[in-house]
């Protein structure tokens, strides 16, 4: 179920990343008024932009569910936790265990004559 939902978040990055650099800025009307010519397209002006607002918009809001999903999924899997916390279980060893292992330290040095 996961990987399903993995494959649909990354097709919904691609498609958002896809439409919005389909789409022209405010600035680009600007360069049409001065005689570009270029602005129309296959649904006219006002068409293209609401069609690919609303497209965008829609996978806009997949993208969004899924990398919730895919958090939530994450988070709530059998032997997850925080990083930190696995980190500090691993290296502290145990009360009755440190004790045990422990080397008596000597505090006469031997480089220094009595």
């Amino acid at each position: 179920m996961e990987n399903v939902i993995l494959v649909i978040h990354v097709l919904a990055a691609a498609a958002v990343i896809g439409l919005v650099l389909l789409q022209h800025g405010k600035g680009a009307d600007m360069g049409a008024a001065f005689g570009s010519g270029a602005s129309g397209s296959l649904f006219g002006v006002s068409g293209s932009s609401n069609l690919l607002s609303k497209l965008t918009s829609i996978f806009i809001t997949v993208f969004f569910a899924t990398s919730l999903t895919l958090a939530f999924m994450s988070s709530h899997k059998a032997g997850s936790g925080s990083v930190v916390k696995s980190a500090v279980t691993q290296q502290a060893p145990a009360k009755g265990e440190a004790a045990e292992t422990a080397k008596p330290v000597e505090n006469t040095p031997k480089d220094i004559p009595n």
